[in-house]
């Protein structure tokens, strides 16, 4: 099967305690295949990265961040994998956004894709958990681009990852 050629903006929604939003996903397809991921989605159409970015912490948190607040490109990511009998082949870009207290307790996930839940979480979580989190190693890609700090020099390439065949 050809995959579907995709490119998403994905946003790193950190709240003021550095607990990062992520979303709970299943393949209804497969029994059991669940996985967390970051808050984004598809550009679309007459979109650029920061819009589609922009538009997807709306729908799928109902925050309306202004696109200042999104920082520069940390990470770019090339995923292929297969949902509800689909294949894709995603370029990822990821942009760090911080949220208030205040904000953060706004959050209204009702997104279709995250039917299986939410959650905050630690870098402690992230780097303790045995769920699969989308990208891997995520709690030690964080942790990096916490401490450095804004702006980041250049964007990191996570690299290319077949998910189908590295199911962990």
């Amino acid at each position: 099967m050809t995959p579907t050629k995709r490119r998403t903006s994905r946003v790193l929604l950190v709240d003021d305690r550095d607990r990062l939003l992520l979303l709970c996903g299943r393949d209804p397809r497969r029994p059991g295949a669940r996985w967390w991921f970051t808050v984004g989605g598809g550009v679309e159409d007459g979109e650029d990265y920061v819009r589609a970015a922009v538009r997807e912490v709306r729908e799928e948190t109902a925050l309306v961040l202004a696109a200042h607040r999104l920082s520069p490109v940390v990470w770019t990511r090339q995923a292929v994998f297969s949902v509800d009998g689909h294949r894709f082949d995603q370029y990822e870009e990821y942009r760090l956004a911080r949220v208030t207290a205040v904000e953060a307790r706004e959050v209204e996930v009702t997104t279709e894709e995250a039917r299986y839940g939410h959650h905050w979480w630690s870098l402690d979580e992230l780097a303790t958990t045995e769920q699969t989190v989308r990208p891997k190693r995520l709690a030690s890609h964080l942790s990096a681009v916490l401490a450095a700090g804004e702006p980041l020099p250049a964007p990191v390439h996570l690299g290319d990852f077949d998910e189908d065949a590295d199911s962990g």
